[in-house]
């Protein structure tokens, strides 16, 4: 991994330019820990959630933690910005709102994807939407704002 941020920001526009997307959360630890993923398909880039039993927080339904649940929207929305609008440093957490809709249940993978509603010079608009077998039944989902410049 690269020594500064810049150079790691740098190391991710290239990865970016050469359209393996997978690579970049490999860059990310926490990604690496919790199990992050990234998937560029003909609807746009999806991050997926792996299926780990270290990410249950509920035993009894099993059911994925809310923090993870929350970090997977974060970095979806994130690497969404990365993947699709022109940017010069990587987008900065502002404020997320999370809305947790059904219990993610740790028994299979969970997919989020982010779409910008609105870019703006300095502030990103997004809204990330998670779901696990099927899109129309989200899990949960979040609006956000980024820094960008």
């Amino acid at each position: 991994m690269s020594e500064n941020i810049g150079d790691l920001f740098q190391e991710v526009m290239a990865i970016k330019q050469a359209g393996e997307f997978e690579l970049i959360s490999a860059l990310i630890p926490y990604a690496g820990l919790v199990g992050l993923e990234l998937i560029k398909e003909n609807a746009g880039l999806i991050t997926i959630l792996r299926n780990k039993p270290s990410n249950i927080g509920n035993t009894t339904i099993p059911a994925v933690h809310g923090g993870v649940v929350g970090a997977l929207l974060e970095h979806a929305g994130i690497m969404h910005i990365i993947c699709e609008c022109d940017t010069t440093r990587f987008p900065k957490i502002i404020n997320i709102s999370i809305d947790y809709l059904r219990p993610c249940l740790g028994t299979m993978d969970t997919y989020a994807r982010g779409y910008v509603i609105k870019q703006g010079k300095r502030v990103t608009n997004v809204r990330i939407e998670a779901w696990q077998s099927d899109p129309s039944r989200p899990v949960a989902a979040a609006h956000a704002h980024f820094l960008m410049g």
